[in-house]
């Protein structure tokens, strides 16, 4: 099966090291990728320097690297492109759709996410007032076919759901980001959590405000920590071991319904990837989100 336009990616934000969810998200898109004769772009998310740092940076490139999951074009990142997302939000404040919002979350939760200084119609904002840039949402119904999960349908609310796309210290948000990059580096194809299912529906109207078409977006269940949470860094999921990608592998394959032979783990990595795209099935992708199968493997401590 070749498409030889497909281009997917993989867009890690720098705030803590790679855990296993992230890897079984990384393997996936790597995979399907693969099945396509595509290309695999790999994108750091770097837009918030209050919580993200450079060895963040490092060590999940170290563990990319490790895992054998390289790129194919040189790595981008985000904090190198301010300028690009400049000129979409003043495009898209001359246009009428994106605000200047000042409105505090205190204030929109006490208004039940409604504005209320109507901010979508402010001529203007005083002199030194903080503001956020808001994209402006149209009542609509989001629909979609997704690769794993079928048709899709989502309602769409305006000003209730209007997402920031810059926020009031001036870091530029993931929502716009992300899509300005897609379109720039001609992503086709995204596979990631399905924690992010409810923003595809606000994802394609800033796809049809800057005249792109949108992606085929492919939304796998998350892993969960044994107390049901999303493994994540805010639930304190411990880092990869790189001592042991194969293991690691084997482990990410199971998850996603692969049935790898136990005895991969005791092979290479080049193994493993090797059997991995020769057996990759998307069908037999579990539809639910589902806990760690195995125990998390001994920290480093260097």
């Amino acid at each position: 099966m070749t498409s030889p336009h497909y281009c997917g990616r993989f867009a890690p934000s720098p705030t803590g090291p790679l855990h296993f969810g992230s890897l079984v998200t990384a393997l996936a898109s790597f995979l399907e990728a693969d099945r396509h004769q595509g290309t695999w772009l790999v994108r750091i998310e770097d837009l918030d320097p209050l919580r993200e740092s450079q060895e963040a940076v490092d060590r999940i490139l170290t563990s990319l690297d490790a895992h054998h999951l390289h790129t194919a074009t040189p790595i981008r990142f985000q904090s190198r492109r301010h300028d690009a997302y400049q000129a979409v939000i003043e495009r898209l404040l001359a246009t009428g759709q994106a605000y200047r919002c000042p409105c505090s979350r205190k204030e929109l939760q006490a208004n039940n996410g409604h504005h209320s200084e109507r901010c979508r119609h402010r001529e203007a904002i005083p002199a030194g007032t903080p503001f956020a840039v808001r994209f402006a949402l149209r009542d609509a119904v989001a629909e979609w076919q997704d690769r794993l999960l079928g048709h899709q349908q989502l309602t769409v609310r305006a000003e209730l759901e209007d997402p920031v796309i810059q926020r009031k210290e001036g870091f530029y948000a993931y929502q716009l980001a992300v899509v300005v990059d897609d379109i720039d580096q001609g992503v086709t194809d995204i596979v990631r959590g399905s924690d992010l299912l409810a923003t595809t529906g606000h994802q394609q109207q800033l796809y049809q405000a800057l005249n792109a078409p949108w992606p085929s977006w492919f939304h796998i269940p998350v892993i969960l920590n044994q107390a049901g949470q999303k493994l994540s860094k805010q639930t304190h999921a411990p880092a990869l071991d790189d001592r042991q990608p194969a293991d690691n592998l084997v482990r990410a394959l199971t998850a996603l319904g692969q049935q790898p032979p136990a005895s991969l783990a005791k092979g290479t990595v080049t193994t493993v990837l090797d059997w991995a795209s020769a057996h990759w099935q998307p069908d037999r992708l579990p539809r639910h989100s589902q806990c760690e199968q195995h125990p998390t493997p001994p920290q480093r401590q260097d």
